[in-house]
């Protein structure tokens, strides 16, 4: 028979070899978590009341064990700061953290699950409840202790070893052993292996971890249609999974189907609204969808959650004025100047938050120098460029998108010759960095604003639908719409060459439309090598050479 007092005098034992860190705003509820923990035979116990002296004194000291409100009032939550810990790594392995709260709505149980808490605690707390629940945790850290110091050393090979030996040692952790093991495989890379475990799991039992973990081996290994199919799986039966939201996200992009890879996001989203990374993916995918409007919420989103993150950062605020400069451009009726005077606000509020970020002050003037002339405001975007010219011309290098964000300025101004010869100049610099370059090149084929660019492009797919059905007569006419708008643009021109070459064939005598070829290719004459539509210029321009002898 088990002796009661020892069993108790070994809880007790356990208790007292930690050190633990009580997070709380509300002073009595701090100081009788105190009285619980040391009835329960703990020792070292550290209380706070805010966010900035916990994160400082995890900083400064080793902590088993925290137990944080959710709620603190004022400033940073509970949920910033297992953010925050985790992201600067502060927490080990082996380290609990606890997440205490009388709040139960979803968005804040799904943002704060979204950093992994070990558990969480409702109030009101009393000292059975905590004894129950903390001392099968400690139970468990004890358990796996020389495994989790292996990881946190990074000695995965050796990890992977404490963790065969304890499947048959420690039978009751059996779930936490195969989660481990097959993350451990995935980190050294070892695919088959962790392939392996996963598949070990689902043959017995459907969990969800398995099918996750799964399907991240299978999108690691190019497999992505069955990568995505699983994660579509997943999610069916899982809504709440928002690890599985990303992964999908990830594995359509990887199919090229940015549209659904949006609406996975947007779904996202909506269930688990304040986690900011997946806010910053879901605007930078509207983005590059076209969809402004759905990027401008996002943005919004990412720079207000960023308010007490720790991933808070210039750049989001910088991304949101484009987005609502993009918006306001052209328009200036009530709702265009509304977005105008948004973003103007959010550049002064970037300018506040980062006072001693150099450069933001230059990259806040060149964006509202867009902003005036969007509104047809001309002359004050012209005095605000003229004081930054010399700045521009006196800096030895501008950072890329500093550059980047200039030279669209520049074209919006109609100082094109500028704009192009600043473009070239960072072509040459950056000649052997292809993602730069199609920076590069996309800015100089499109030149102008959102919305007439959109316009373009829809013509030019209307031009290709036309072209391919036969309909010559329209499928020019088409281009030359789109052509009036960016008349500088190779695909754009390439394409009328085309045309044009098209019809010459049905009708030989018609010397004038070899004639607009060569003024189409002639727009073209400084195109540089390593521009994606060189190849196809040079064997049109051949062409051409060949229909006119």
């Amino acid at each position: 028979m088990s002796d009661p007092d020892n069993k108790s005098s070994s809880a007790t034992s356990a208790f007292g070899k930690l050190a633990y860190l009580v997070i709380d705003d509300f002073e009595n509820f701090r100081l009788s978590m105190r009285h619980m923990l040391r009835s329960c035979g703990a020792d070292n116990i550290e209380l706070v009341a805010h966010a900035k002296p916990a994160v400082q004194y995890c900083t400064y000291n080793h902590v088993d064990v925290v137990l944080c409100d959710y709620n603190l009032g004022e400033g940073k939550n509970g949920q910033h700061i297992l953010e925050e810990l985790r992201h600067k790594k502060l927490l080990k392995r082996s380290s609990l953290f606890l997440m205490v709260t009388s709040e139960t709505s979803r968005e804040m149980v799904m943002g704060a699950r979204e950093y992994q808490p070990d558990a969480y605690l409702t109030k009101p707390i009393n000292r059975t409840m905590l004894d129950k629940r903390l001392g099968s945790l400690i139970s468990q850290r004890n358990a796996l202790l020389p495994i989790n110091r292996e990881i946190d050393r990074e000695n995965y090979p050796e990890a992977i070893s404490l963790c065969l030996q304890a499947l048959t040692r420690l039978p009751r952790y059996k779930t936490w052993l195969m989660k481990t093991l097959g993350e451990l495989y995935f980190l050294l890379g070892d695919l088959s292996h962790a392939i392996k475990v996963y598949d070990d799991v689902l043959s017995q039992r459907e969990l969800s971890w398995a099918r996750f973990g799964r399907s991240k081996v299978l999108l690691a290994s190019q497999r992505n249609d069955e990568a995505v199919e699983s994660l579509q799986h997943l999610i069916a039966g899982h809504p709440d999974y928002m690890e599985a939201y990303d992964l999908l996200a990830e594995g359509l992009e990887r199919q090229n189907k940015p549209g659904l890879a949006q609406k996975v996001l947007e779904r996202a989203t909506d269930y688990s609204p304040n986690a900011l990374l997946r806010q910053k993916h879901l605007a930078e995918l509207a983005e590059s969808n076209q969809d402004m409007d759905t990027a401008a919420e996002a943005w919004r989103r990412t720079v207000n959650l960023g308010t007490h993150s720790i991933h808070d950062s210039p750049q989001h605020y910088l991304a949101l004025s484009h987005t609502l400069c993009d918006l306001s451009e052209g328009d200036t009726g009530v709702e265009g100047a509304a977005l105008a005077n948004d973003a103007f606000s959010v550049l002064g509020n970037m300018e506040t938050r980062f006072p001693d970020n150099d450069g933001l002050a230059l990259r806040s003037q060149i964006v509202q120098c867009r902003l005036y002339a969007g509104q047809e405001k001309v002359q004050k975007a012209e005095v605000i460029l003229e004081s930054i010219r010399p700045e521009l011309k006196n800096t030895s290098a501008p950072d890329l998108e500093t550059s980047l964000d200039y030279a669209k300025t520049l074209f919006r101004l109609g100082y094109g010759a500028d704009a192009k010869a600043l473009l070239g100049g960072l072509a040459e610099q950056f000649r052997e960095n292809p993602p730069t370059l199609r920076k590069i090149e996309s800015l100089l084929d499109e030149p102008v604003g959102f919305r007439m660019k959109v316009k373009a492009r829809r013509l030019n797919r209307d031009g290709i639908k036309a072209f391919e059905s036969g309909d010559l007569r329209e499928a020019a006419n088409i281009f030359t719409k789109a052509l009036e708008m960016i008349p500088d643009h190779p695909a754009l021109n390439l394409n009328q060459v085309q045309v044009l070459m098209k019809e010459y064939e049905g009708n030989t005598s018609n010397k004038d439309l070899l004639e607009r070829c060569q003024q189409h290719l002639s727009h073209l004459a400084g195109l540089p090598e390593q521009h994606g539509q060189y190849r196809r210029y040079l064997a049109l321009q051949r062409k051409l050479k060949a229909l006119n002898l």
